[in-house]
């Protein structure tokens, strides 16, 4: 019989992951339980264990972004079967159930946050893909929110995109379908902004993170012509300009909502056979197995550019 292992953290802000034992999971209905062979970092990951942010129950399992095969579906399931493909997110952060956590060999995913891959694409690349797109697909697509994050997501929903960058990723997020990308750092980058969008309609500004970025969405939102929502993952923020809205995302949301289905279910299964949407930024590779956790966090913490660390199991 098959047997599951996992990265436990033990108590709050403890480290380091502790790989043991953990129950074989059985899959409910709406869920299936694949075996991973790839499994992402994200600043999320760091934070609940460095500083504790959300309450969850100890010991307990970190990890949001799985990619891997099917070995058993709940009662019902019919969209995916034994030996499937598959890329998705976990979603225990919200559920607090172990078994929906991405740090571990085996995990239980929703079916309406799971995608199938094509062959075409490795585990590795696939898993890149979960957390950021859902986290963009609430702010673009969900009621209480508006504006652009995941430029494939946005592009594909039929909005011009304008994003900044380090002139170093300018290429990169201009293959993804930008229409113009402006350097962060640029001490004018407030003005120009603004200067681009005269003539122009906002939906919204998405991805705003950190003092400075929501300062100069302040700016540029308040003096453009449009809807002046901006959505962040950061909580924390300060109060607005009057006019302008500040809404705080949280990826996990669209499991409850008719969003989850409409991208891991209808929209990216084909948009990833055909081609026309691609697993972005690019895996980097920092180690194989559980035990690789801890050195691919701490190497999260630490800032990557243009990347996303995976583990490969």
């Amino acid at each position: 019989m098959a047997s599951n292992t996992a990265a436990w953290i033990t108590a709050a802000k403890s480290k380091p992951f502790e790989v043991k034992d953990a129950p074989f999971w059985t899959p409910a209905e709406n869920e299936i339980l694949v075996k991973n062979h790839a499994v992402a970092i994200n600043p999320i990951d760091g934070s609940l264990q460095s500083f504790a942010r959300f309450p969850l129950n100890y010991p307990t399992i970190f990890g949001h972004d799985v990619a891997g095969e099917v070995v058993a579906v709940g009662p019902g399931v019919t969209r995916f079967k034994q030996g499937a493909r598959v890329v998705g997110q976990a979603v225990g952060v919200a559920t607090k159930r172990n078994q929906d956590n991405a740090f571990q060999a085996y995990t239980i995913l929703q079916t309406n946050v799971t995608s199938e891959i094509p062959d075409s694409i490795s585990f590795e690349s696939a898993v890149v893909i979960p957390l950021g797109c859902s986290t963009a697909a609430c702010g673009l697509f969900q009621d209480t929110h508006l504006g652009s994050n995941a430029i494939q997501l946005a592009v594909a929903a039929g909005y011009e995109v304008v994003t900044t960058a380090s002139p170093k990723n300018f290429k990169y997020v201009k293959k993804l379908g930008v229409s113009e990308v402006f350097d962060y750092k640029d001490p004018a980058i407030s003005d120009r902004l603004v200067s681009y969008f005269k003539g122009k309609t906002i939906a919204g500004a998405l991805d705003c993170i950190g003092a400075d970025a929501w300062t100069i969405c302040y700016d540029v939102v308040h003096k453009s012509t449009g809807t002046k929502i901006i959505s962040t993952t950061k909580p924390g923020f300060p109060a607005p300009p009057e006019g302008v809205t500040v809404k705080h995302i949280f990826g996990t949301t669209l499991k409850d909502n008719e969003v989850g289905k409409a991208v891991y279910e209808d929209f990216l299964p084909m948009a990833l056979k055909a081609g026309t949407f691609v697993p972005a930024p690019e895996p980097l590779i920092a180690g194989n197995g559980l035990e690789s956790v801890q050195g691919a966090v701490d190497l999260q913490q630490k800032g990557v550019s243009a990347a996303k660390i995976v583990v490969t199991l």
